[in-house]
């Protein structure tokens, strides 16, 4: 048995006790959340598309922050140079 979930405007195929990466997720650490825009779900071949009202829980393990993105403007020959950088943060959530 699996689902297909929209998650913070990404689809994700969910089973029983996986754990995904997810952006942008709201809440703290322990925290239980529902997601509630169910695409499709497949129950031994079965399947069952955006009907009901079918909610897959979860719940947020962590809050982790990924690579480091680095950001360099440079205009040539004006002597212009801007350099930015900042970890993407990612959550680590449970279903």
């Amino acid at each position: 048995m699996f689902a297909i979930v929209n998650i913070a405007g990404q689809q994700f195929k969910v089973k029983q006790n996986d754990e995904l990466f997810v952006h942008r997720l709201q809440g703290n650490a322990g925290d239980k959340v529902e997601f509630s825009d169910v695409l499709m779900v497949s129950n031994n071949g079965n399947l069952s598309f955006a009907g009901g009202a079918k909610k897959v829980s979860a719940e947020i393990i962590d809050h982790l922050k990924g690579d480091k993105v680095i950001v360099f403007k440079k205009k040539r020959r004006k002597g212009y140079q801007k350099k930015w950088s900042s970890p993407e943060p990612d959550e680590d959530k449970n279903q």
